[in-house]
């Protein structure tokens, strides 16, 4: 059962993979139409009723493979002139002769009646037309099949057929109550596409409203730098190139000007002394009142002090947080302090087996088993970098294979911890912020070395986060 959100990620990630949407419509419509043949037979009078997106596209395609051998009239809920997707508009003009706008005609007379009006993409009751087609639907005393989803799912009008056939596996809310029958079809989704992380999973990606304002899109604070001044200044920078309005820095005194040096960007805030330790947590707590979400650990040093400033202000701080890099051996044996907090834990290999207490194989199974325990322990989502990366909450599991070898370069742990915390800080959940994360940054990455080949640096993978986030974002 996937959640009905996803869809429009399995369809863009297929896409991606060289399953176009058009390909799977008309498998849908194929699908839906050989189920309806099957069950009632042929030589009837059809009624196929067809919303303006992808559903309705679904039934266009029904209804040109129906005609062949039955009596099929299609009814648009609204005007051809509002069909919003061009393969729904592509599919409807094969059947355009078929079609009318539907005015309240008697449905009655039909042998079966095809609920195509509204997917998963739509929330609530029907509103105008679509109330008046489904309350119509619903008195006619006629066999109903739906495509996809009973339109109006989980309001409380809907339709209510006596079979559903569902593509590619059921959606979340679907039971025979409210569905009838249901049967699932495969249209052909790539397994792919909902294993892996793709341009797809970017339909989480909080795009900034038209009339927003500086600090509406995510103020981030970052907790960094004391030993290595380049990592707090790498993340910060990775965070404003996904979008994020507001980056501060909180660092060390002892090398603030420097971390300022790398950009104007950054607003840092000093610290007393050369490294991070407890005594900062009420001045670190202070900073995130006027933040969103907060990145702790890189290049913090694993200074016995600094790792127990590093547990005390986690244990008081409420926002959410990614920690990456000393950050995890700070709580690594003190998963304790995690509990009732919520973010991203970011470890490569080594660091998983310190906040697990044991050795783990390399294996793909080991590391999935691994990561999922931990999440499930702290209630934290675990970004487990590797050549492929993991990303699971406990529950929910999905793998990136985007990167290259070129990124084993200093620096690129610490871009990626910078969007992932980036996008926490538009109020994007810690699982979806981490998927997202994972393939901008490998997506970048690659971008990377097609010019820089092994020379590149994470430098490089600033400048092309936003080409990636920009690509992704026009296929949503």
């Amino acid at each position: 059962m996937i959640e009905r959100e996803e869809v429009r990620v399995l369809d863009i990630n297929s896409e991606f993979l060289g399953v176009p949407t058009e390909v799977l419509m008309e498998n849908a419509g194929w699908a839906l139409a050989q189920e309806i043949t099957s069950r009632f037979g042929s030589g009837l009078r059809i009624a196929i009723l067809c919303g303006k997106g992808n559903n309705g596209g679904d039934g266009f395609v029904a209804a040109r493979a129906l005609t062949k051998s039955n009596r099929v009239r299609v009814f648009l809920a609204l005007p051809s002139s509002e069909i919003s997707t061009p393969e729904a508009r592509i599919n409807f003009e094969k059947v355009e002769e078929l079609h009318k706008v539907y005015a309240g005609e008697d449905l009655t007379g039909y042998d079966v009646l095809v609920d195509a009006l509204l997917g998963v993409g739509s929330r609530g009751e029907p509103k105008g037309a679509f109330a008046d087609i489904v309350r119509n639907i619903n008195t006619s005393g006629r066999p109903v099949v739906s495509a996809d989803v009973p339109s109006g799912l989980g309001s409380a009008l809907a339709v209510r057929p006596m079979l559903t056939v569902t593509f590619h596996d059921r959606k979340a809310g679907m039971e025979e109550g409210s569905c009838g029958e249901i049967v699932v079809a495969d249209v052909g989704i790539p397994a792919d596409a909902e294993k892996y992380v793709g341009p797809g999973d970017l339909v989480h990606y909080t795009v900034p409203l038209p009339d927003a304002h500086k600090g509406q899109n995510g103020r981030l604070l970052v907790i960094g730098g004391g030993p290595y001044t380049g990592a707090p200044a790498l993340a910060g920078m990775a965070a404003y190139r996904i979008g994020t309005d507001l980056v501060f820095v909180a660092c060390p005194d002892s090398i603030s000007s420097v971390v300022a040096s790398y950009s104007p960007n950054l607003i840092v805030e000093g610290l007393d002394g050369a490294r991070l330790g407890p005594e900062h947590t009420d001045r670190l707590i202070k900073l995130t009142e006027r933040v969103d979400a907060v990145l702790l650990g890189p290049g913090l040093g694993d200074d016995p002090s600094t790792l127990e400033g590093i547990r005390s202000f986690v244990s008081a701080c409420d926002k959410p947080m990614v920690l990456d890099a000393d950050a995890l051996k700070a709580v690594s044996g003190h998963l304790d302090v995690l509990n009732g907090k919520t973010g991203v834990l970011t470890p490569h290999h080594r660091e998983l087996e310190l906040l697990v207490g044991h050795k783990i194989t390399q294996d793909m199974e080991s590391r999935m088993n691994s990561a999922k325990k931990l999440a499930a322990e702290t209630g934290w989502t675990v970004l487990l970098k590797g050549r492929v990366d993991i990303i699971t909450d406990g529950r929910a599991a999905k793998m990136n294979r985007t990167g290259n070898p070129g990124m084993s370069v200093g620096g690129t742990g610490d871009v990626l911890a910078g969007i992932t915390a980036g996008l926490l800080s538009k109020n994007i959940t810690p699982f979806n912020a981490s998927r997202i994360s994972a393939f901008l940054n490998g997506s970048a990455g690659d971008l990377a070395f097609e010019k820089n080949s092994y020379g590149l640096v994470a430098t490089d993978l600033l400048e092309r986060i936003p080409q990636v986030l920009r690509r992704s974002l026009s296929r949503i």
